[in-house]
């Protein structure tokens, strides 16, 4: 769970699809993790009743990928099968889905025995024609973008929150280095069975409780843009005012939305994240479209940002990429896009300098060891509806 590669994966797995009115775009990458442990489900049309509803989930795994896996198969179908879910009472059916998943893959062979400990983290949303529900277990997050703001943010479950260290007290265990027992990071998770064994107490009262919190919140066409679902690898070094900044500034220069989720995982891993990084990335009809004057805007940054690195190679052409890349991060450079600064143009920047500097090109991975970039993490989020 905490073990770290010498060098990070960046191959990207990528989805894309539309329907309903929404189109979406998915983005995942392992990282500096020894395992990917993280799973997605995007569905567009749940079955004939329901062929205007849409789903997205993000699922965070840990100490494994079994679990992880298994909910991104199985948690939409629990939901929808729920007696509350056929009665349309949404909010209760997918709080009762989440259950009774967490239930039955207790009897998954693997997890029944004690081999398999995983668990995951778990982030929904059920998107109908009028209505955004969203669902959080763990420190998974969603969040909406309307008229430009992060309107909605999911609370995130750590175990010394004050409602869930109380949870976990009861049960008998403890907080210690801000996690349960001092080993698990989260206080919500499905899977975890070996925090789930509290003899007289039920499922949602014990040291980890499976029990996610449900918000619903009325659709705006005209100013709702996007959605987005990510696992803490990508929250870790961007708050939710950054991600949103950042997103609307891609959104300006294209409709790629599988090219904008690379471009925020990309982003986060050089802005220092060493997590697993998953994010499903949802836009609504209000959603800002391409506009020539931001892309022209870009072609300028990108533009001032070449010819100073040329400049820095013709007076030193040994010049290692780490000198290049912290030469600029102590420049004021106008126009880096916002939530992501320099880090977001990182990958640019290194296609310049191997273009100028073909025999140093092995040096550009001496940024990731050395000297991350990061932004400082904003605290204040919006309060769930």
């Amino acid at each position: 769970m905490g073990a770290f590669l010498d060098k990070p994966k960046t191959e990207k797995h990528n989805e894309h699809g539309c329907g309903n009115g929404l189109r979406y775009g998915v983005a995942s990458m392992q990282g500096w993790r020894v395992e990917m442990e993280d799973a997605h489900c995007a569905v567009t049309g749940l079955g004939d009743e329901l062929q205007d509803w849409s789903f997205f989930a993000v699922f965070d795994g840990h100490a494994g990928a079994r679990v992880s896996a298994h909910c991104a198969d199985h948690l939409l179908e629990c939901i929808v099968q729920t007696e509350e879910f056929r009665h349309d009472d949404v909010t209760k059916g997918i709080r009762s889905g989440f259950l009774h998943l967490d239930d039955r893959m207790r009897e998954l062979p693997e997890l029944a025995s004690g081999e398999d400990k995983s668990g995951s983290t778990a982030v929904c949303a059920l998107i109908s024609p009028r209505q955004v529900y969203v669902a959080n277990c763990g420190d998974s997050r969603a969040v909406l973008c309307r008229s430009g703001q992060p309107v909605f943010a999911t609370r995130d479950h750590k175990p010394v929150l004050p409602s869930e260290k109380e949870r976990i007290l009861r049960a008998g265990g403890s907080v210690m280095i801000q996690r349960v027992n001092g080993s698990l990071a989260v206080s919500r998770a499905l899977g975890d069975y070996e925090y789930k064994n509290v003899e007289g107490r039920g499922p949602c009262e014990q040291l980890v409780s499976p029990e996610p919190e449900v918000s619903v919140m009325d659709r705006d066409e005209e100013r709702d843009e996007f959605l987005v679902l990510a696992c803490d690898g990508v929250w870790d070094v961007m708050s939710n005012e950054d991600l949103c900044d950042f997103v609307r500034s891609r959104l300006a220069l294209t409709n790629d939305l599988e090219n904008i989720a690379n471009q925020v995982i990309d982003t986060c891993l050089y802005k220092g994240s060493r997590d697993n990084m998953s994010i499903v990335l949802v836009t609504f009809p209000g959603v800002p479209q391409p506009s020539s004057e931001a892309i022209q805007q870009e072609a300028e940054l990108e533009a001032t940002i070449e010819r100073r690195i040329t400049d820095m190679v013709r007076q030193n052409d040994g010049l290692e990429f780490l000198h290049v890349f912290q030469t600029l991060a102590d420049e004021d450079i106008p126009g880096l896009p916002p939530g992501g600064g320099l880090s977001a143009k990182r990958n640019f920047i290194e296609s310049v300098y191997k273009k100028l500097c073909p025999n140093q090109a092995d040096s550009v991975f001496v940024i990731h060891i050395l000297k991350p970039v990061k932004t400082k993490k904003k605290s204040k989020k919006p309060k769930s509806p």
